[in-house]
């Protein structure tokens, strides 16, 4: 279950989470009714892995404030797609730093079918993160 507040001000989260793994651990976590927050978007997928690096910093300049790939890990059922995932990650870092965009805006991890703890981690961390930088600029009263 999704936790509300003012959605419209909330900064967007997009999850990638892979149809195998990631997904059914996000089913997992709304079956036992576990919160989050209502600017998680998540997005089922064959294999992240499809998609390019320009994908990940258009969504940026697009607006959203943070991705989460949530992927099978080394359990991936198609040879080689995490290994060439994690690579393709790593370039989108060095081309975040290029761009003065932080790198924890990003994140890969390995989420299993059963993982709803870490999934509500993963979200949680995230949120918590943009939800910090925002209190960080408001000027004090």
């Amino acid at each position: 279950m999704m936790t509300h507040a003012n959605q419209a001000e909330q900064p967007k989260v997009l999850i990638l989470a892979t149809e195998a793994c990631a997904y059914p651990g996000a089913d997992n976590v709304g079956q036992i009714h576990a919160e989050y927050p209502t600017n998680t978007y998540i997005v089922r997928v064959p294999a992240p892995v499809i998609f390019p690096e320009s994908f990940y910093l258009r969504c940026f300049e697009k607006g959203i404030a943070g991705i989460i790939v949530m992927s099978c890990g080394h359990e991936c059922p198609y040879p080689g797609a995490y290994d060439a995932l994690a690579a393709r990650i790593s370039r989108v870092h060095r081309q975040m730093n290029e761009r003065n965009i932080d790198t924890d805006r990003l994140r890969l991890c390995a989420i299993c079918t059963v993982c709803s703890k870490a999934f509500l981690r993963e979200v949680h961390q995230m949120h918590d993160k943009f939800v910090q930088a925002t209190s960080e600029q408001e000027p004090a009263r």
